[in-house]
């Protein structure tokens, strides 16, 4: 079965910053994997580039087999317009540590922005569905209340629901719960491990290790803008091959 996601050799400069250095990578279809590093390994840059809110230095991404950012003419790459790149950009969900949730909207408002007004579908429709979602996510109570009257928890849950309202084939979290307190992070991870049952493919980049352990098919341990290592949750969490994710992960468990 084809990868749905395949990173080729993938390099992202920042000047003269090498945030990826070649990182090769699939994910399958229904996956669920963990990415986890210290800060400033690159996990985040990775996932900004599969969402293609940051254009990779080199090699190539794809999604679903379709080439980000790129068509391919003969022997030649021909950058995508802004159009063809907002549709590709439709197969991933984002959800980011900060909510992004915007402000004068109502919790069902930002759920329906965008199948209204990107998808184009029926506003009727779009707020069954979201209230479904909005269910889904333990907030049916919710719907009329503004972000500021959430907490950073529901805030978090709300995007999760705006996300999976615009029906991604591929799910990015980029270190959903760093944002939020200790005492709500077990209510967002509670809404992602029900996301993760349902089948969807998810990335996830975290700190959580715990879920990694119990959701994630497979973790990714990153360091310095390259892939240490790779391997089930059990076996990379209790006696790694790396030093460096020995040593990450000894500090994380304290």
């Amino acid at each position: 079965m084809k990868p749905i996601v395949k990173a080729i050799e993938v390099r992202k400069n920042f000047g003269e910053f090498q945030a990826l250095k070649g990182i090769n990578l699939e994910v399958a279809s229904g996956e669920v994997l963990c990415i986890i590093g210290p800060s400033g390994s690159g996990k985040s840059t990775l996932l900004r580039c599969l969402n293609q809110l940051e254009t990779i230095s080199e090699g190539a991404l794809a999604v679903d087999g379709e080439l980000l950012g790129y068509r391919v003419s003969g022997n030649s790459l021909h950058p995508l317009s802004e159009t063809q790149v907002a549709r590709q950009r439709l197969k991933t969900g984002m959800v980011f540590q900060r909510f992004n949730l915007f402000p004068h909207m109502t919790a069902l408002e930002n759920v329906i922005e965008g199948p209204v007004q990107v998808l184009k579908r029926r506003r009727k429709d779009a707020i069954v569905e979201a209230n479904e979602l909005l269910a889904r996510v333990g907030l049916a109570q919710k719907a009329d209340a503004y972000p500021i009257e959430l907490s950073g928890g529901q805030q978090q849950r709300v995007a999760i629901a705006r996300a999976l309202a615009m029906k991604p084939e591929i799910m990015l979290f980029d270190e959903p719960t760093s944002a939020l307190d200790p005492e709500l992070v077990g209510e967002v991870l509670a809404v992602m491990k029900d996301v993760a049952k349902t089948g969807m493919t998810m990335v996830v980049v975290t700190h959580e290790l715990g879920f990694a352990r119990e959701v994630s098919d497979r973790i990714v341990f990153m360091d310095n803008g390259q892939i240490v290592e790779t391997g089930a949750p059990h076996e990379l969490l209790s006696s790694p091959s790396h030093p460096r994710t020995r040593e990450f992960i000894s500090a994380v468990l304290g």
